[in-house]
């Protein structure tokens, strides 16, 4: 007998989703969207894939795969369990829950450009039928489900919680980590009403192997801010202690790891030329821009933030020291970057330091190449100009540059083969011992 105080949608939503023959809409099919398609795909559902980028979604219809580290093999197989992608936002009211999985990047002025989630919404809203569950991913400030989201499906009639839901659940995808995959990695889930929570729930549940409930929208998007800060404050403080035992002429990595032999109450972090990536440099200030509202000042995430995005200007300063001490000036030298994508072994390159660290070298007179085998060529970015493409790594290509700036340690690179053949070498990943030729930064 069914339960009369639940709403009549919630239970026949449920049940599509436990017997798997719901449909599952995701929309933006990037590094997020993408892998949880093939997650919802190989669970048996079938899925619709939307996003505005035509090549994309006519590669992916032909069984191609955008992102490097997913293998062509994966698309076949969602694609053989029904996956099709769209540009057409039309059929958003044919899936039974739509994903928003869609960039949340800042604007000039460091504050959150919610631009993507909410054009996104609104191409949405008016192909919408009550039965529908909508969730969030896409990394924000607390209060954005239910400021922005919530009011513009009520506009359009819904009552959430009774005719559609309406939840938040953090991505966490950790792309190119061979530990951890997006069936493993635990979903937390808020939603807007203890209803949009159960089907929440129900639908992560499907796929994922432990869901995670929490009371609010706003407890589920101040999760995944807390995560990412909590890294990005602890990777401004080993990159502050880098800077202080680099004065003092200790190695920072045989520190951390002699601390990180210590059992309990230590946890290593690494220190590098810079944040990369979509969360980590970006996150802070979503909750920061947030927190300001409140009256509150947060000071030691802003700290943090300093050190982090200070740290290229301290590596070209190393870089600076070390042709200098060489006889040489930064202008007019021959620099060559090895890595450019913002962490090891894959080709993302949102918000890659090492992009950074081209650019304030290239305004300074070096002549900057990359050698990076996850990018062959220079991508088209919005913010950043290069016509490059990969320079092959051999003795006398090595040997032409008056130095080598490690940016991003590949596993790829022949690190041997580097070292016997730079003139100079500025590490910035304490990936070589002391040697007369290298520089730690």
């Amino acid at each position: 007998m069914r339960d009369e105080s639940k709403p009549a949608h919630l239970d026949q939503l449920i049940a599509r989703l436990r017997d798997r023959s719901a449909l599952i809409g995701i929309v933006g099919l990037g590094y997020v969207g993408l892998p949880l398609t093939l997650r919802y795909a190989e669970a048996g559902f079938r899925v619709l894939g939307i996003d505005i980028d035509g090549a994309r979604v006519d590669g992916l219809n032909r069984g191609d795969s955008p992102i490097r580290h997913i293998p062509q093999a994966d698309i076949a197989r969602a694609r053989e369990h029904g996956f099709e992608a769209t540009t057409d936002f039309t059929r958003a009211g044919e899936p039974d829950a739509l994903i928003i999985c869609v960039p949340t990047p800042l604007n000039a002025y460091r504050e959150p450009d919610l631009s993507f989630v909410l054009d996104t919404t609104e191409a949405l809203l008016p192909f919408m039928r009550p039965g529908q569950l909508l969730s969030l991913e896409s990394t924000t400030y607390p209060g954005t489900t239910d400021e922005e989201l919530r009011p513009r499906l009520e506009s359009r009639g819904f009552a959430v919680g009774r005719d559609v839901f309406l939840v938040f659940s953090p991505e966490r995808e950790d792309p190119g980590n061979p530990d951890f995959h997006t069936r493993t990695i635990p979903k937390v889930c808020g939603g807007a009403t203890p209803a949009c929570l159960e089907a929440g729930v129900a639908l992560y549940e499907a796929a994922i192997d432990r869901v995670v409930p929490v009371s609010s929208t706003r407890a589920a998007e101040l999760t995944k801010l807390l995560e990412n800060i909590h890294r990005a404050v602890n990777i401004g403080l080993v990159n502050e202690m880098k800077i202080i035992a680099d004065r003092m002429r200790i190695d920072i990595h045989e520190v951390i790891r002699a601390a990180a032999t210590k059992p309990f109450g230590f946890t290593p972090y690494y220190p590098g030329p810079g944040l990369g990536g979509h969360c980590i440099p970006i996150d802070p200030f979503y909750l920061t821009w947030k927190a300001r509202e409140y009256g509150l000042h947060t000071r030691f995430i802003e700290l943090a933030g300093e050190i982090n995005s200070d740290m290229p200007h301290w590596v070209v300063g190393k870089v600076t020291d070390a042709l200098n001490q060489r006889g040489r000036s930064v202008m007019g030298s021959r620099v060559l970057v090895l890595g450019i994508s913002y962490k090891k072994d894959i080709e993302d390159m949102r918000e890659s330091p090492s992009v950074e660290l081209m650019e304030i070298l290239r305004d300074k007179g070096a002549h900057v190449d990359y050698a990076d085998p996850h990018v062959p060529v220079f991508p088209r970015m919005r913010e950043h100009r290069f016509d490059l493409a990969s320079v092959a790594l051999t003795p006398q290509s090595i040997a032409s540059y008056d130095l080598v700036l490690l940016a991003t340690a590949h596993s790829a690179f022949d690190y041997d083969l580097v070292r016997d053949y730079a003139t100079l070498i500025v590490d910035t990943r304490g990936v070589y011992p002391a040697l007369p030729n290298v520089v730690k930064a």
